[in-house]
């Protein structure tokens, strides 16, 4: 019989990492309970949030566009910037859907923005990672980001799950699912893929570069 892990108090969101992306914003990890609530994340500056759960849909439209009418949803702006992932809490997730998680966290930090009407939110605030609790899918995709980004701080995948599991409180026995092993398989091979993605990259940089001095 499978031992049932117990189930913790914590933060409904916790500070990560400092610093981070081209505009040194802080990352927060955290659960459904932090993500709906939007004035805790008014109170952080978060104006960016990456849903990774597939099973939890928030609706933060708070200046419809277009109103609810009949079968149709209501649209428009809303308090955050959201993205959204879509992985299970286990197996079941394509090989690569960690990798365009781990794209998705990129491009949320690195985005820019048309000067439109349509485009109304454009504070560059902090950014907050999400799941259903705070320990499994947000865990993996963003101990990948950091392992990525800051080699130096996180030598390796586990060095960023580590720090991540002391700073959301994540205790020794709920480890083994925090995140769930078939997840970090994921994120170990999706950072192996990350690695071929800029060299490849790096190696057309470098020919086109040579290719433009040839002209």
């Amino acid at each position: 019989m499978t031992k049932k892990t117990p189930v913790y108090d914590r933060p409904d969101v916790s500070l990560i990492a400092e610093g981070i992306g081209p505009d040194n914003v802080a990352l927060y990890i955290g659960g459904a309970e932090g993500a709906r609530n939007v004035d805790l994340m008014a109170k952080l500056n978060i104006t960016t949030v990456v849903n990774c759960a597939v099973n939890l849909d928030i609706n933060y439209v708070s200046d419809p566009l277009l109103a609810e009418e009949g079968p149709k949803c209501a649209s428009g702006p809303a308090p955050v910037r959201t993205y959204k992932i879509g992985m299970v809490d286990g197996a079941g997730n394509p090989e690569k859907l960690i990798l365009a998680g781990y794209y998705i966290l990129e491009g949320a930090l690195e985005q820019t923005w048309p000067d439109k009407p349509s485009y109304p939110r454009r504070e560059r605030g902090n950014i907050l990672v999400h799941c259903r609790g705070g320990r499994s899918r947000s865990v993996a995709v963003v101990a990948l980001y950091l392992h990525q980004n800051n080699p130096e701080r996180y030598p390796t995948l586990y060095d960023a799950i580590r720090d991540i599991r002391e700073k959301r409180e994540l205790r020794p026995d709920e480890w083994h699912e925090t995140p769930k092993p078939m997840l970090t398989e994921a994120a170990l091979r999706a950072s192996k893929a990350i690695d071929i993605l800029n060299a490849t990259r790096a190696e057309i940089e470098a020919v086109t570069y040579h290719s433009a001095l040839d002209v």
